[in-house]
């Protein structure tokens, strides 16, 4: 055994408060790892634990975090006095640890000896606390009772319940070097650990690379981060398909692979369940809320809400975005030239008719898709870059609506190619045939549409036209003749921004005939933590917490400055966090990403640089050079 358990497990020690007033340690649970059925609760893990939470929530001083993959750095706030500290250092790989009594005032540093008669070796568990959460119980188990301490403890029996197993998983996997998720720690009979020398403090030889909770300010001084929980997390099995508009509706193979399957990263918003509760609760009443408008700056995740509904709901998801030049027959379909039976004398464009026979049909969709072109989420993501892969030509101030431009002309011409007969070919006349859209598909059969960026069509009549398709009985003739009514359980999507270059008012009588008009803001900073290193796969909660707070402080910036011509929102954020993953450099990489995206104007810029970045990452950016 490489640990001397009583100098860590003493259970003769009084329990820290809440648990102060138990009379049996005693608690009828065990962890996974454990063969009883029952554990027993242990002061110096309790003590770890709760100085976690405080610092979690911001409300306790110290900090825990790692130096590497192997080794934790800790600053455990002792109660004995104002600037008292115990310092922590455990290498994994080799079992042993380091400890010294700090005070901050003085510098003055003592010996820590983890020993029933002088330290409880709270502060070496709080050092533990990286590898201890790495197991999925310990991790399910604290954060089932973090719910429990930040709420005052609404449930003592199912607290006093967690703690026992976290507190009994510790114990097992620090006692049974046999155990699959053991962990090797070295302290003898005497409980002296070697110290952590001030030479070793001034020279930086523990910095931490990494934060796991708390604010580092011995070790380092790595500045504030909040980090927290998302306060409100619908469960996905609580939400997929709970909403259904017509309960038994039958779907066939196809409109059920329509349907949105979410990413396990997805944090539902409340917003979303809203419209799916209001879409729900009021089928069959004499009006239906079936128009939603989610309205809101780049970056917010409409498009994402949009789908999620759809998948609340039970519903297909379909979309038609909208351009500077879109005309009403764009939404209701248009009219090509039959071309089956005829040659264009080009083998090419007879073998691209082919292909676009199998997706459909010619229309401005398919072959935007046989031309491999950008859609409007490219667009939107880097829109300079793509004008220059369509047009050869470099313009870093180009726009959605410059790029969107350069697309249609390119699919207009395609279009033209391909209805064209070969010369040499004698007809009488030209048949023609109709090519459905997404849009009226949608409204047939009682699918989710999402309208993506009307504010940008030109025309302003384009969508008033539609007016019709928006009543609940609507109906609209089309170019064939036919007559297209609502099915009662369409649902139209419109989300708009509100911030981009070139988007427009919304048509007032548009407006009207939406049932519930939904602002959409950037998430909560500790949803958006959780949603970036989910989707990015970065570990560095504390990282991501700091770049969540320059990318909102930034967001703030630019809508009390008027500045409206760039974006920061989770894509930039989340393209912040891939790209210091790669550089090793938050600074440098902001500059890149987030900064570049928020605004062309220089002078703007460097403000943002110098009022939001620089505060938060220049001065870690330079101690770390030095």
């Amino acid at each position: 055994m490489s640990v001397s358990i009583n100098n860590l497990f003493n259970y003769s020690r009084s329990l820290p408060v809440p648990f102060d007033t138990m009379t049996n340690k005693k608690v009828k649970v065990a962890s996974m790892y454990g063969a009883k059925t029952e554990s027993t609760l242990c002061g110096s893990v309790i003590k770890a634990v709760h100085a976690m939470c405080r610092c979690m929530n911001g409300t306790g001083e110290g900090a825990v975090g790692q130096i590497d993959t192997n080794k934790s750095v800790a600053e455990y706030k002792s109660s004995v006095g104002p600037d008292a500290y115990h310092l922590v250092v455990f290498d994994a790989a080799s079992g042993s640890a380091l400890a010294s009594v700090y005070d901050k005032n003085t510098e003055l540093i003592e010996q820590y000896v983890a020993h029933p008669s002088q330290r409880d070796g709270a502060a070496i568990f709080f050092a533990l606390m990286p590898f201890l959460m790495s197991d999925a119980e310990f991790d399910e188990t604290f954060q089932e009772y973090y719910d429990q301490f930040i709420a005052g403890y609404p449930d003592m029996a199912k607290a006093t319940e967690s703690m026992a197993i976290l507190c009994d998983n510790a114990y097992r996997r620090i006692k049974d070097d046999t155990c699959p998720a053991h962990i090797n720690i070295t302290v003898d009979k005497s409980g002296n650990l070697m110290r952590v020398s001030q030479g070793q403090l001034d020279s930086g030889s523990f910095v931490p690379t990494s934060v796991t909770a708390g604010e580092f300010t011995i070790f380092a001084k790595t500045g504030p981060a909040v980090i927290k929980k998302a306060g409100v997390v619908v469960e996905h099995t609580d939400f997929v398909g709970k909403y259904p508009l017509t309960p038994g509706r039958t779907l066939s193979a196809l409109e059920l692979s329509l349907i949105p399957k979410l990413p396990e990263w997805y944090i539902i918003p409340p917003e979303v369940v809203d419209i799916c509760k209001h879409a729900q609760k009021t089928t069959g009443r004499p009006m239906q809320m079936r128009n939603f408008l989610l309205r809101g700056p780049a970056g917010t995740g409409k498009t994402m809400g949009a789908k999620a509904i759809a998948a609340g709901l039970g519903l297909p998801y379909m979309k038609y975005t909208c351009s500077a030049n879109t005309e009403i027959f764009d939404f209701t379909g248009m009219i090509f030239p039959e071309t089956d039976a005829v040659s264009t004398g080009s083998s090419e464009l007879d073998r691209e008719r082919e292909i676009l026979k199998s997706m459909g049909g010619i229309s401005y969709a398919n072959v935007a898709k046989l031309m491999r072109l950008p859609d409007l989420d490219d667009m939107d993501y880097d829109p300079a870059g793509v004008y220059q892969a369509l047009t050869g030509v470099e313009n870093l101030a180009a726009t959605v609506q410059d790029c969107m431009s350069v697309v249609l002309e390119k699919v207009t011409e395609k279009v033209q190619a391909l209805s064209k007969r070969a010369e040499n070919r004698q007809s009488s006349g030209q048949n023609y045939t109709y090519v459905e859209t997404d849009f009226v598909k949608a409204l047939k059969h009682g699918y989710l549409v999402e309208v993506q960026e009307p504010s940008t069509i030109i025309q302003p009549g384009v969508l008033v036209g539609l007016n019709s398709l928006l009543e609940q009985e609507g109906s609209i003739t089309l170019p064939t003749g036919e007559i297209i009514r609502r099915h009662p359980d369409t649902v139209v999507i419109v989300t708009t921004n509100v911030s981009y270059e070139g988007c427009r008012s919304m048509n007032q009588s548009v407006v009207d005939r939406m049932s519930l008009v939904k602002d959409i803001e950037l998430p909560e900073p500790e949803v958006m933590v959780q949603r970036a290193m989910a989707v990015t796969g970065c570990a560095d909660e504390y990282l991501v917490s700091q770049m969540v707070q320059v990318v909102n402080d930034m967001a703030d910036y630019c809508r009390k400055n008027s500045i409206t011509d760039g974006a920061c929102g989770m894509r930039s954020l989340i393209d912040w966090v891939i790209s210091a993953e790669i550089s090793g450099d938050p600074y440098l990489s902001a500059k890149y990403t987030v900064i570049s995206k928020a605004t062309a104007d220089e002078e703007d810029r460097e403000a943002l640089i110098t009022t939001i970045l620089d505060p938060m990452f220049a001065p870690k950016r330079k101690r770390t050079s030095a």
